[in-house]
């Protein structure tokens, strides 16, 4: 429980961090430019609505017409006769996303304000300049400036037809684009082009919201003009944003209850289309007044036409050429990217193209129109659910990753963090919600893995540390290093380690020390320890028990390790060579050793009672090794180990000996002869063991003779071979008296 809370309060820190940095102004820029741009890529291009469409002043169109590549030089009588071609599709709103602040030719500027007033259904565009007003102290020097904006309206002749004015005015490069202004609070919280138009758009619905507001408030239904016909003759499209804007913005509750209101009231008769248009509108109102942008791709992916498809050959006005259904749409009108670089109208988004060409102001425009329509903006998490979101982020990754192994807590970490980023796309594609992803993928995982790896280095450490003091009391310093579990309490000494278990016996000892006196076999026993021992230090094995004329040797970690029964093994067999070595010295006193071993968890400890108590590894695996070592007297072989040490083992030649039940055991073990390291080997060695591995084959299929002849044939090649020549034996037995069915090859040496 106390490391628990150890690990849940480093989570908490990490997440608190997380938060702290995304709410810093480089976290939020990171957050946008980072973050909303991977997952704008990852949910790609998303189909917009029929209702918008742009209409692009572009090059090509330009070339057509033969006109000016500056749009601001084209003929105002142009844009009039656009307006009369779109007249007769019956678009729902025309908006102009170009500045009329400026008069210019009599005649041209006549037809505009015509073709406007026979529309009926036009929005204009105003001018947001900003002047920087200098500021001075009582001495006259300037000590700084104030941005001022100022709205400048289409001139009278445009504006008075004109059924609305607002502004648009977005952040250029290299700012990249990711919000607009519904309503700009530092020019007198005067409504956007988007939110004009989707209000002129909506009228369709204005005498249901009246209605709706009758219902609710009467005194606000009352403000408002009485029906749509009062609106559009009187032109008070602004008037009514405004009213609404600033009754929404003091009664916060106010788009909720209408919402319920309007699925309650049997007097309100709306078709579906009737009520999405009105849940988009209140919803309008409802939101904030800066509103993040849900592009629908890289430029072009609105319906775009351009302005030579609808105005530009005679073919078209004969009824020829390109046609478009423009009937009930929106249609924007405005400059194009694709324009030489001082008429650029471009914005720098998540979608810019890597050749230059980002997204036009009017589709912008467009865009904003479009995430009303749909009530579909993108909306980050309030700050108490990002908060939120954050924290327990950083407490989940966190906790999986220090209470798990290095290499688990990074796939645990990888893993997590791709359900999450599935998650936030998930909720960012269809529902338009932002999840926090810079920081919680990027920051606090990084973070909570890199702790995890400083985490585990130090336990290591302190395991160390810990093994060096309980074991300093049986074993040296250098032996104890190898040790990775925490021993330091004598007292509680006993804890579970994998370990591989060398157990070593010195054939003939009983007649030595028949033949010796006992001062003169301890010192040559010394003298043979001393050359086993070498080899087990020698590849950092702990020499745990000598008793007699048996040594026991450890390799002990806190997991399985295939490097510490590599170790084992190398050990194994120098301790062979030096035995050998050993003898060569001393011909007429010849001790040749037998060596077992297996792999397996064991428990190091206290063994013993009372006042006297030993330390040494306890277990099966130290037994079944004790077996594998005696086994070698049946067999008469040097080096036996099971399969649990050669587990992923490779640089070693070894034969497979078939299974076995060892003496007083139940469970069979795989056993293999060590026989020496693969450089060492020759042809020879190797065409001997294939040889030995037919027979056993076939002795395993029950094929006597096969097996007989191979194991007489490798005989040939070694006379001395004990394998050989103890599987020939029970061949041979097996072949006059079949074994029992169901027999699978397995030697029982309890039945032997």
């Amino acid at each position: 429980m106390r490391r628990f809370l150890k690990v849940a309060a480093t989570g908490l820190v990490i997440g608190i961090s997380g938060v702290i940095m995304s709410i810093t102004p480089v976290g939020k820029e990171l957050q946008e430019n980072a973050g909303l741009h991977l997952l704008f890529k990852m949910r790609g291009v998303r189909r917009a609505p029929p209702e918008v469409l742009v209409i692009t002043l572009d090059k090509s169109s330009a070339d057509h017409l033969n006109l000016p590549s500056a749009p601001r030089k084209w003929p105002r009588s142009l844009h009039a006769d656009l307006i009369n071609k779109l007249i007769d599709n019956k678009p729902a709103v025309i908006a102009f996303d170009l500045i009329f602040s400026d008069p210019g030719p009599a005649g041209h500027d006549t037809a505009l304000a015509a073709a406007i007033r026979k529309a009926g259904n036009v929005v204009l565009v105003e001018w947001l300049k900003t002047d920087e007003i200098p500021v001075f102290d009582h001495k006259g020097v300037q000590t700084g400036s104030h941005k001022l904006e100022k709205i400048i309206p289409p001139i009278a002749p445009f504006a008075n037809p004109a059924l609305t004015s607002a502004p648009f005015a977005l952040p250029k490069v290299p700012v990249k684009v990711n919000s607009y202004w519904t309503f700009k609070t530092s020019a007198g919280d005067t409504p956007s082009l988007p939110v004009a138009v989707f209000q002129v758009y909506a009228m369709t619905v204005y005498n249901e919201l009246r209605q709706l507001l009758q219902i609710f408030n009467p005194a606000l239904a009352e403000r408002l003009p009485a029906n749509l016909e009062q609106v559009i003759k009187e032109k008070k499209v602004k008037e009514v944003i405004q009213l609404l804007k600033d009754y929404f913005e003091k009664n916060p509750l106010t788009a909720q209850t209408l919402l319920k209101t309007m699925q309650e009231s049997p007097s309100l008769s709306l078709d579906a289309r009737q009520k999405k248009l009105l849940v988009s509108l209140i919803r309008m109102y409802q939101g904030p007044q800066v509103r993040y942008l849900n592009y629908y791709g890289p430029p072009g992916t609105i319906s775009t036409i351009p302005y030579y498809q609808i105005l530009g050959d005679q073919k078209y006005a004969s009824g020829g050429g390109t046609r478009h259904d423009l009937s009930g749409k929106v249609v924007f009108i405005g400059l194009s990217e694709q324009l030489r670089p001082e008429e650029k109208d471009g914005f720098y988004t998540a979608f810019s193209q890597p050749n230059g060409v980002d997204i036009s102001g009017v589709e912008i425009a467009a865009s904003a129109f479009a995430n009303l329509l749909e009530d579909l903006p993108v909306e980050p998490l309030d700050a108490g659910a990002h908060s939120a979101v954050i924290v327990l982020w950083g407490v989940l990754i966190s906790i999986v990753c220090l209470l798990s192994p290095t290499l688990a807590a990074a796939g645990w970490s990888v893993g997590l963090s791709l359900i999450y980023i599935t998650f936030a796309h998930y909720q960012f594609k269809y529902a338009g919600v932002w999840y926090p992803v810079v920081f919680t993928l990027f920051f606090q995982m990084p973070l909570a893995f890199l702790i995890t790896v400083f985490w585990k280095y130090f336990h290591a450490n302190r395991e160390r540390r810990n093994i060096r003091t309980t074991f300093g009391y049986y074993l040296p310093d250098n032996v104890v290093n190898q040790l990775a579990k925490n021993m330091s309490d004598i007292a509680n000494s006993r804890r579970i380690v994998y370990g591989t278990c060398l157990m070593t016996d010195a054939h003939k000892y009983t007649t030595l020390s028949e033949a010796m006196e006992p001062d003169e076999l301890s010192r040559f026993m010394n003298r043979y320890y001393e050359v086993i021992f070498e080899p087990v230090k020698k590849n950092f094995g702990i020499v745990s028990d000598v008793i007699g004329d048996s040594m026991m040797a450890l390799w002990a970690t806190a997991r399985p390790d295939t490097t510490a029964r590599n170790l084992a093994c190398r050990a194994a067999l120098e301790i062979v060579r030096a035995v050998e070595k050993f003898n060569q010295s001393s011909e007429s006193r010849q001790l040749p050793v037998r060596i077992g071993m297996h792999s397996g968890y064991i428990s190091l400890g206290n063994v013993g009672a009372i006042d006297h108590f030993e330390y040494r590894a306890v277990g099966d695996i130290v037994n079944t090794a004790s077996r594998m070592e005696g086994l070698n007297k049946y067999l008469s072989t040097q080096i036996l180990v099971s399969d649990k040490v050669l587990d992923q083992l490779d640089g070693f030649i070894k034969r497979w000996l078939g299974r076995f039940i060892l003496a007083g055991k139940i469970k069979s073990v795989e056993v293999y002869e060590l026989i020496c390291q693969v450089e060492s080997s020759g042809a020879k060695k190797i065409e001997f063991c294939n040889t030995f591995a037919r027979g056993l084959d076939a002795y395993q299929r029950q094929s006597w003779k096969d097996a007989i002849d191979c194991f007489n044939g490798a005989l040939k090649m070694d006379p001395a071979d004990g394998p050989s020549r103890f599987y020939r034996t029970l061949a041979e037995k097996y072949r006059v008296d079949p074994p029992p069915a169901g027999w699978d090859g397995t030697v029982n040496l309890n039945k032997n």
